[in-house]
């Protein structure tokens, strides 16, 4: 509980310092690069406060200069960060409750990260076009195809939003595996558990040439790939389902 504590006032104290300065230099400037590093060192230096050691496998399929879609399952409140951490700059897709958090919501804003509000059909319809947009002019997205954390540990159906995006955009798809994060923070629980954390990088699955009929397809190769890299208690209860 206490280091707890320490983490979650850690980041208060990073924001409530560091934002204020930096969110006017982004609008000054209209620059938010300065902005997204901090914010990633602050992810980083949380991680190692918390006790979470991260091992990466197949780095080497990550892309440069090309725009792509991470797709990592979600299993705790720890997967944001420790994927972003070892990724080259993405914007990222997440639910609209981030973007109240003060300081920290205006910065997602800012940096062209994506509110998603599932409960709101054309708005979540909004969002996967305003991404596509995004894709088309050079910025990859992280975004996790469950749509939620697994309250389990074990991997959940995919969402077809995802895929769509990644289709109309015409970009690959790089699938995340992410182990040992719903150890780290577990649903219901404020604690946070020291441990390791093993993130594995697939190789792409691309989309040009295919069409929205084709998502069902593509979503069965990811979630495939993204299985591989999980252990026998994160693997789903149906295999088969997407």
């Amino acid at each position: 509980m206490v280091r707890a504590l320490l983490v979650y006032a850690v980041i208060v104290l990073y924001l409530l310092i560091l934002a204020p300065p930096l969110l006017l230099w982004s609008a000054i400037t209209g620059n938010t690069d300065a902005l997204y590093s901090v914010g990633i060192f602050g992810a980083k230096t949380a991680l190692w406060m918390a006790g979470v050691t991260i091992t990466v496998i197949g780095s080497e399929n990550i892309p440069a200069g090309e725009a792509v879609v991470y797709m990592p399952n979600h299993q705790s409140n720890c997967d944001p960060p420790a994927v972003a951490a070892i990724l080259s700059p993405v914007l990222v897709m997440a639910k609209k409750e981030f973007f109240r958090v003060p300081l920290l919501g205006t910065g997602m804003r800012m940096r062209g990260f994506i509110p998603v509000d599932r409960t709101h059909r054309e708005r979540a319809y909004a969002a996967v076009e305003q991404a596509v947009a995004a894709l088309k002019t050079g910025h990859s997205f992280l975004v996790f195809p469950e749509g939620t954390r697994s309250r389990t540990g074990r991997l959940q159906p995919f969402k077809r939003g995802v895929f769509v995006m990644a289709i109309e955009a015409g970009v690959s798809i790089v699938p995340i595996s992410v182990s040992g994060a719903n150890r780290i923070m577990r649903p219901g629980d404020f604690r946070i558990h020291p441990g390791p954390v093993r993130i594995t990088i697939h190789n792409r699955v691309p989309t040009v040439g295919c069409s929205l009929e084709d998502s069902s397809k593509i979503a069965a190769q990811v979630r495939q790939a993204v299985m591989e890299g999980l252990s026998a208690e994160e693997q789903p209860l149906e295999p088969d389902a997407a």
